[in-house]
This record gives structure tokens, C-alpha cells and sequence, in this order.
């Protein structure tokens, strides 16, 4: 299985569980940034959310599988301020 390092742009981002989280909008640093298409609802929807690198547990194929459930994941979501 792959790493961070393989992580691209238009990969399905996905929980442990399978479920969809997003999309990659790219890399930047140590943090995924998701699609705004991908960017919630309410208050956070319309911009970028982004992932720490800690919570990729792997890529593969043309997908990042999370450590964490898509449910957990989504409230470690960061904002750019």
C-alpha cells in the first residue's frame, strides 16, 4: 500500500469504514486539501477543508483510505483561517 507521498489531485478520499469524505483538490504540505464540492454544509460549505497527513492510513489504487471512520474524520476537518 502507498503513502502521503503518493496522495494527487482527483483522488476519492474515503474513511475506514468506505465512506466518501471528499475529493482532492491537492496536496499542500503536511494537509490534504478537499474540493469545495466536497465542503459540508451550512457554515462550511463553499470552501476548502483540509486533512492532516496523520489521518491517511494509506493509497490505493486512485484512492486515500483514512484511519479514521468517514464520520470521525470529517470532525478533524481544518480550515484555512
Amino acid at each position: 500500500m502507498a503513502g502521503f507521498d503518493d496522495v494527487k489531485e482527483g483522488m476519492e478520499v474515503i474513511g475506514a469504514d468506505g465512506v466518501h469524505v471528499g475529493t482532492v483538490d491537492r496536496v499542500e504540505g503536511d494537509k490534504i486539501k478537499l474540493t469545495k464540492k466536497d465542503s459540508g454544509q451550512g457554515s462550511h460549505e463553499g470552501h476548502h477543508h483540509f486533512l492532516s497527513k496523520g489521518l491517511v492510513a494509506g493509497v490505493e489504487g486512485d484512492t486515500v483510505r483514512l484511519s479514521a471512520n468517514a464520520d470521525v474524520a470529517v470532525s478533524f476537518e481544518e480550515e484555512k483561517d
